[in-house]
């Protein structure tokens, strides 16, 4: 189904995923998604957020599934090494596995 999409739609369903996240940069990747980070973590989760988001033009998505910040900044780092294309299909292949998790958990 994901793969019939648009690049438009693809990119559309992205960028409308976690904008409270955005919104709130200093805030939590997502409420009760893992432990605080240190503010060090935290600030260059936010920088390399935005670094992302002007490499590939669409939100960094990623499935956090209570893991701590440090380790969604070293995925972060990993992500920006890739083509754009491969960061598409990923970013979009964690998008589904987010919506699968809150389907399943009702």
């Amino acid at each position: 189904m994901i793969g019939e999409l648009s690049e438009a739609e693809k990119l559309e369903a992205l960028n409308a995923h976690s904008g409270d996240r955005v919104a709130r940069p200093l805030a939590a990747l997502g409420r009760g998604q893992g432990p605080a980070a240190d503010p060090v973590v935290q600030t260059e989760l936010v920088y390399l957020n935005q670094v992302y988001e002007e490499k590939f033009g669409f939100r960094f998505v990623v499935f956090v599934n209570r893991r701590p910040k440090d380790e969604i900044l070293e995925v972060l780092r990993r992500r920006l090494e890739r083509t754009r294309e491969e960061e598409l299909e990923t970013a979009l292949t964690e998008l589904v596995a987010i919506a699968r998790d809150r389907w399943s958990r009702g």
